[in-house]
């Protein structure tokens, strides 16, 4: 699973829950748009180490999502 899948299975799941709102996820309306429309785009370690505390991820949520985009190439 490439990160764009492993994010969006997670994202899917919290916004469906109502655990989380766009607004709350921290995450940046052009990164997200990216995450949308550009096949490979990965967000920053600093990024998911962001979203991972507003989206209230666990720790393997975080750990998954980190290493899926190291396998990708961070930006």
């Amino acid at each position: 699973m490439n990160f764009k899948q492993l994010f969006f299975r997670i994202y899917d799941r919290k916004i469906a829950s109502g655990e989380i709102t766009f607004s709350r996820s921290g995450i940046k309306k052009d990164d997200f748009t990216r995450l949308c429309t550009e096949d490979g785009f990965v967000l920053s370690r600093d990024a998911i180490e962001l979203i991972a505390v507003n989206m209230k991820l666990t720790e393997d949520e975080k750990n998954q999502l980190i290493e899926a985009a190291e396998g990708e190439g961070t930006k």
